[in-house]
């Protein structure tokens, strides 16, 4: 068997995100030797500009389409350009992507206004996700980034995250802006949609 091949078949019917594990599992070979497999792939598509991408997410592997042709597939399929970022957004995701797992009570504190709307967006929208529960009176839920928080940044795991700031100052938040800035390669915040933001991470 022919483990690029079958890696590839995988990962095309899988349509979402594969742990390597799992891969190594089912295709008798070690992780090393799948994820090794899978830059091979991913240097091929790249060199030949196919339409095709593979992306490695914290230890899964998923193949996507190469960004550039975004704007084609959204005319084929009709679909609606996908909603923007706020800068309230940005914040909310900056403070659950460094503090990571947070409660909305901390949010709250760090960026010192009420953020049940943006948490409940970015919930939506799949960039966060509740992984818990704290174990105090009311039991608040407790949040992390997701799969597609990665995706979207062009990170493979959190150990890519820019330096944490200095949040001794008054200016913590505006930091932690700058630092979901370097993330996105300089796009001004709410002025790019989250498909767009995909597409200019990864050039």
């Amino acid at each position: 068997m022919d483990i690029a091949s079958a890696l590839e078949a995988i990962l095309f019917a899988a349509g979402e995100p594969v742990p390597a594990a799992r891969l190594s599992l089912v295709l008798e070979t070690d992780e090393e030797e799948i994820l090794r497999t899978a830059e091979e792939l991913a240097e091929t598509y790249r060199r030949e500009e196919r339409g095709m991408r593979i992306l490695r997410l914290d230890g899964k592997l998923q193949m996507c389409s190469a960004p550039e042709y975004a704007p084609l597939i959204t005319k084929t399929l009709e679909q609606r350009k996908p909603p923007m970022l706020s800068q309230p957004a940005l914040e909310t995701l900056a403070i659950v992507a460094y503090f990571q797992p947070v409660t909305r009570a901390y949010i709250d504190r760090v960026r010192g206004v009420d953020s049940s709307y943006t948490v409940s967006v970015l919930n939506e929208r799949g960039l966060i996700e509740v992984c818990g529960r704290l174990d105090v009176p009311g039991r608040p839920s407790l949040f992390k980034t997701t799969d597609a928080f990665l995706r979207t940044m062009g990170l493979q795991d959190l150990s890519e995250l820019p330096p944490l700031p200095d949040l001794t100052s008054s200016e913590g938040v505006e930091k932690l802006q700058q630092a979901i800035e370097e993330l996105k390669n300089g796009v001004t915040p709410g002025q790019m949609s989250l498909e767009e933001l995909e597409a200019a991470s990864k050039e």
